[in-house]
């Protein structure tokens, strides 16, 4: 049985993906994929890769999610569901590519730097 396995990531979430062949069931963390999304805007931003593909009802999912709010996470699972599609089957590389699925969204928050009041906030100037 063919098994195909990728790693995506956003922010600080990690999503180790699993695609099988299948129905097109999504499990996420053991738990079901509506209910570990329950807000509309991730579960379609998760399922981008595969309706763009035209995959959706071909592949089963199973993802292992860690680290991250809701959003990374999101975002971490389409990450990782497009690269597995894409060792898969390599003709799809286009569109995942002119979708903007395969390149990984590395903006993360910044440190706060030692003299400031946040990352980049300083204090009051004070000239006299």
């Amino acid at each position: 049985m063919a098994r195909y396995t990728a790693t995506g990531k956003r922010k600080t979430s990690i999503a180790r993906v699993i695609l099988t062949p299948g129905e097109g069931k999504i499990t996420v963390n053991g738990r079901g994929f509506d209910e570990f999304f329950p807000r509309p805007r991730l579960r379609t931003e998760v399922r981008m890769p595969l309706t763009t593909t035209g995959t959706e009802g071909r592949f089963d999912v199973n993802a292992n999610i860690q680290g991250g709010g809701m959003s990374g996470q999101a975002g971490a699972l389409r990450h990782g569901i497009a690269r597995a599609l894409l060792s898969a089957d390599d003709s799809l590389r286009k569109e995942l590519r002119v979708g903007g699925f395969l390149t990984r969204d590395d903006r993360i928050k910044e440190r706060k730097k030692a003299g400031l009041k946040s990352a980049r906030k300083r204090p009051q100037f004070s000239k006299r």
